[in-house]
């Protein structure tokens, strides 16, 4: 199954990825993806927007319950025909039927799904879920109305749209035209697409309006929790650690800040955020432990809420997609490399104040020199290894 979710968001107008946005806490693709794994499918590949694979992947672990390893995240396109391409592109050379899910469709019951597979199952090429239009149709030039349409006629197509796999490839290889969506792509290549019962709570996150909609509806109809999610359970019973590394050179502007303080005046360090060395360090360590990339995947330049952030919010942050994917933070140690500032007199409070971003988990700090020796020994910059353990949730 390929789920989309690279959309700009435009028409909703919340200044981000529409996916990306809130319900109720949690994302728009964390909503559509909780019922896709709800659904019967074997690899799921998610299209995300360009940068935001980091977010992607964080949904992801937090909703595939025992299926993580049939998960995967690639990068969408400037239209959703180039961003179905790249899903497609991504699945396993054995799958022979493909579902294309818009995640917008966030609370598509998993029924929906079942009889999109059902009827591929059955024999037809392509088939798509539609509801009837129940509105008076009229056709329209300018102003005024010319005609009447016969709404018996009229369906709505949603997703997920399902297809043999030969299918699509074909079609998408001889596409010279952009279609708005997959189904209109394949019938245009000659095929036949059957139509199955759609559902009323399909309808797709376009609006401000469809937006308050949904999220008033998610009140009233509880996220199905796939199997092996009684909680968010952690891909391992055991504990698992990571390490991590960060650089930065002197140079930035204003005051100095390392491990989670300020260190008035000293020289300060440059980078996007505030060029905290040492709270980077600890971030990569965390993410890596839990397999959830790396700094530059959640908090890189193309992300501008993080300019100029400290430490408290990258640990937090970082905390906070631990434990969406079901891990909490045992102990952190991290060491820096500088002749400068001095250290050991302000040593508790920077181990307080990382600790205390991330949730009162134990955080050891050491600094050492490296006898003048490279980039740091000559005064040019901090360099920072941390290594984190963190356990099932």
């Amino acid at each position: 199954m390929i789920v989309v979710a690279a959309g700009s968001g435009t028409r909703l107008g919340a200044g981000g990825p529409k996916a990306l946005v809130g319900l109720d806490g949690r994302s728009i693709l964390h909503h559509a993806l909780e019922r896709v794994f709800a659904a019967p499918a074997a690899q799921v590949v998610v299209v995300a927007p360009a940068g935001r694979e980091g977010d992607a992947l964080t949904e992801v672990l937090a909703t595939a319950g025992d299926r993580r390893d049939l998960v995967g995240v690639v990068t969408g396109g400037p239209t959703r025909q180039e961003s179905v391409a790249a899903g497609l592109a991504a699945l396993w050379a054995d799958v022979e039927v493909v579902l294309v899910h818009d995640a917008a469709r966030a609370l598509t019951p998993p029924v929906v799904f079942e009889r999109v597979i059902d009827a591929i199952s059955a024999g037809a090429p392509a088939a798509i879920p539609v509801v009837p239009v129940v509105d008076t149709i009229k056709r329209v030039e300018g102003a005024e109305i010319v005609a009447a349409v016969d709404r018996s006629e009229l369906a709505a197509a949603q997703t997920p749209q399902g297809f043999r796999r030969d299918v699509l490839d074909a079609a998408y290889d001889s596409a010279t035209a952009d279609f708005t969506d997959d189904a209109a792509l394949v019938a245009a290549a000659g095929h036949e697409v059957a139509a199955v019962a759609g559902d009323a709570l399909a309808f797709k996150v376009t609006t401000p309006d469809d937006l308050d909609r949904a999220r008033a509806l998610v009140a009233e109809h509880p996220s199905p929790r796939p199997a092996g999610t009684a909680r968010l359970a952690a891909p391992h019973a055991s504990p698992r650690v990571g390490i991590g590394t960060d650089v930065h050179a002197f140079g930035g502007e204003g005051a100095l800040w390392l491990a989670g303080i300020e260190w008035p005046g000293e020289p300060a360090l440059s980078g996007h955020s505030d060029g905290d060395a040492v709270a980077h360090a600890v971030v990569d360590a965390l993410l890596a432990a839990a397999g959830l990339g790396d700094i530059g995947m959640h908090f890189g330049t193309d992300k501008p809420e993080y300019a100029g952030a400290h430490a408290a919010v990258f640990l937090a942050r970082t905390r906070a997609i631990l434990g969406e994917a079901g891990w909490r933070i045992g102990n952190v140690s991290v060491q820096f490399q500088a002749n400068r500032p001095r250290f050991a007199a302000r040593r508790a409070e920077a181990e307080a104040a990382l600790s205390s971003a991330l949730g009162g988990a134990p955080v050891s700090v050491s600094a050492t020199t490296t006898d003048g020796l490279g980039f740091t020994g000559q005064g040019e910059g901090v360099a920072a290894y941390a290594v984190a353990l963190i356990e099932p949730a």
